[in-house]
């Protein structure tokens, strides 16, 4: 039974706070706003109930970077701020990283 005046938020606005704060995240991760904008935007999936929430993000990551690290990140941020805006406790972040996107354009890396 859910309490009286708590708001449930749909799973599908909870995924799209998650995919901005993951937007979030990686601009501050990226060097340059180049970077930034080659890659795709994440995609969210969520399991919430009893005022909790899982997320699961499939994402792009600029190359070279230190993956463990940046995911680290990624998901402490994510977390804390789907929390803030939610009011939902996150019990659990995971990260699918689809693709790793140069830095640098191939094109530069040829030896003519």
């Amino acid at each position: 039974m859910a309490e009286r005046g708590a708001t449930v938020i749909p799973d599908k606005v909870v995924a799209r706070i998650a995919v901005r704060a993951a937007q979030e995240a990686l601009a501050t991760r990226t060097d340059t706003s180049a970077v930034h904008t080659k890659l795709a935007a994440p995609h969210a999936s969520v399991t919430a109930g009893s005022g909790t929430a899982r997320l699961g993000l499939t994402l792009e990551m600029p190359y070279p970077i230190d993956l463990a690290t940046a995911s680290r990140q990624v998901q402490q941020y994510v977390t804390e701020r789907v929390a803030h805006l939610t009011g939902m406790r996150i019990t659990e972040v995971t990260l699918a990283i689809e693709r790793l996107v140069p830095a640098e354009g191939l094109e530069h890396r040829r030896v003519e």
